[in-house]
């Protein structure tokens, strides 16, 4: 009896690590999958990401309570490299995203969110680990749709966005909404603890994120300004 339960203990120890590295590999894939339907009518128009320096996926970010709720999200951070970020797309570094929220909400919800980085000052913020919205760096609902006007603002560093399930994508105000490095997430992915500007500046990109770059690579080869 004794043998029976310390086999199934080092199963369940054994098992702890496949199932986290499971689930960062489904955020992986669900943020692919969201920046796959940025190509669609109606959505983000290609010139935003065409001067991004750096995208952010949050994908299905939960909002939970009653009169004050709280959103939060697991998400992926994606850059252009070189010195300048007008290179080719990055390795995906992990991410977090928390916003609080006011009003009655009763339930539960999920909504993807796309934040495109516009400015390499944002995009310095965001890598130092933490930032606030608004705080840290100016954020402004992005536009969307094919005919959408070009703005170029350089007031504004990210360009926010956001989706509910089965809906199109449209211009979201995040107000204070805070994000930081998930180290967790990323030490289970690269075998070491590792910070977001030592992934964007690697050379190797884990096979579970090779479809996000993939992805980015084919909607925005290239850098525009």
């Amino acid at each position: 009896m004794k043998n029976c339960v310390r086999v199934i203990s080092m199963f369940a120890v054994l098992a702890v690590p496949v199932f986290a590295q499971s689930k960062f590999d489904d955020r992986l894939s669900e943020s692919a999958e969201v920046l796959r339907q940025m190509s669609k009518p109606s959505a983000i128009p290609p010139y935003v990401l065409n001067r991004a320096v750096c995208v952010l996926v949050f994908p299905m970010v939960k909002k939970v309570g009653i009169g004050i709720g709280v959103s939060y999200g697991r998400g992926v951070l994606v850059c252009r490299k070189g010195a300048d970020m007008n290179g080719r797309w990055s390795a995906p570094a992990m991410y977090r995203l928390n916003t609080g929220s006011l009003g009655v909400q009763l339930g539960s919800s999920a909504t993807d969110y796309v934040l495109v980085v516009d400015t390499q000052r944002g995009a310095l913020k965001i890598l130092s680990g933490k930032l606030k919205l608004g705080a840290d760096a100016s954020a402004v609902a992005g536009p969307t749709g094919a005919k959408a006007v070009a703005a170029n603002d350089p007031n504004v560093d990210i360009l926010t966005y956001s989706r509910a399930k089965g809906g199109l994508f449209a211009g979201a105000s995040l107000g204070s909404a805070s994000m930081d490095s998930d180290d967790d997430a990323n030490k289970a992915i690269y075998g070491k603890d590792i910070d977001a500007t030592q992934i964007i500046r690697s050379e190797s990109v884990p096979s579970s994120g090779q479809a996000i770059v993939d992805v980015l690579t084919k909607l925005s080869p290239t850098r525009t300004q």
